[in-house]
């Protein structure tokens, strides 16, 4: 659609190359579940002559490492207690509902920006370069900021193919908020015919919207904490609310009817709120939480990166390095979890 959009505007010439522009369809890297490639980025690399690039195809095993442990050992084993809590949401607790959510927050992440490292990894490996598609987004000290920081390469095309078409931000405030409305709703119903994502669209705009009326929506271009380690507490207040509210909504993505949501929440927010999560004592659930951890820190560390591991090599020495490439792979074989699909590729 983005080709088709872009040579109507006149903005990219159309190609006459057959071959290049069925390979820039259909390359297996970003085909299933993206990250959602333009041809003005994509297609002109496929008409240069490819030769092996040893610094890009190092740093593509390294995303692709880091990858699959955000999949393996981080996503699938939160999917197992996130599935028995959501299915069976009426007979736990409300701290165990809470546990789940924010169990499933991890997933998501971990399943969908693994995804991305291991597509984005692969694609280096041949000679391709994508864009970035996740910036630490769970750092975000607002909704603006997380959207610009998640899914990157989805939000930027509901940016430029649909809420820019709308008018933007330049007619009214009342057209932009709008306008806003459409978008999120529609990134929404993108995601399936469900209304639990056209509730979770909405939710999002509600957040949206207040900080485009005071004008914060724009605050946050920089990472956080650019110039120090540790951020300010301002800062972990915003990041801590923008994560709580960020982690409620993804309870409408996941469970199955809206009813079956609100039944989730009223459970939740009751008195068993504050005793302790029924699962918190399992061994499993402990290595899972100490694995998020683990991402967290790590994350943390390389927030001003493209990807976590990218300048591995930089800040570590080469025995260092080699030691901590083995260990994350033993990590991945000893406690990576089998068989839990990709959430993203049922979209």
């Amino acid at each position: 659609m983005s080709y088709t959009i872009d040579v109507y505007r006149k903005t990219l010439k159309p190609t006459k190359d057959y071959i290049s522009f069925l390979c820039y369809v259909s390359f297996f890297p970003q085909l299933v579940a993206g990250p959602i490639e333009r041809a003005s980025n994509l297609l002109p690399q496929f008409y240069s002559l490819r030769k092996f690039n040893y610094n890009q195809a190092s740093s593509g095993l390294r995303q692709i490492l880091w990858g699959l442990f955000k999949k393996m050992v981080v996503a699938d084993n939160c999917a197992r207690y996130v599935n028995i809590i959501f299915e069976n949401s009426s007979d736990q607790t409300g701290s165990t509902l809470f546990l789940g959510a924010v169990l499933f927050s991890f997933q998501i992440y971990g399943d969908f920006s693994g995804y991305s490292d291991i597509a984005i990894g692969s694609a280096k490996l041949f000679g391709f370069d994508f864009k970035q598609n996740f910036s630490v987004p769970y750092f975000s000290r607002n909704i603006a900021e997380f959207w610009r920081r998640w899914h990157i390469s989805l939000s930027t095309w509901f940016r430029d193919y649909l809420y820019i078409p709308l008018g933007g931000s330049r007619g009214s405030k009342l057209n932009t908020v709008r306008n806003i409305f459409i978008v999120f709703i529609i990134s929404g119903f993108w995601h399936g015919a469900n209304w639990t994502f056209i509730v979770w669209g909405f939710i999002h705009a509600l957040f949206f919207v207040p900080s485009f009326l005071v004008k914060s929506n724009r605050r946050y271009l920089d990472v956080v904490a650019k110039n120090s380690f540790i951020p300010s507490f301002k800062e972990i207040l915003s990041m801590l609310f923008t994560f709580i509210v960020v982690t409620l909504a993804w309870v409408f993505f996941r469970a199955e009817t809206v009813m079956d949501a609100f039944v989730y929440f009223q459970n939740m927010f009751s008195k068993t709120m504050f005793t302790m999560p029924y699962y918190i004592s399992e061994e499993k659930l402990i290595v899972s939480i100490f694995f998020i951890i683990v991402l967290i820190v790590f994350e943390w560390i390389g927030r001003k990166n493209s990807f976590t591991l990218e300048h591995i090599n930089v800040v570590m020495s080469r025995p260092i390095r080699y030691v901590f490439y083995y260990g994350l792979i033993m990590v991945i074989f000893l406690f990576g979890a089998k068989n839990e699909p990709f959430i993203y590729f049922q979209f």
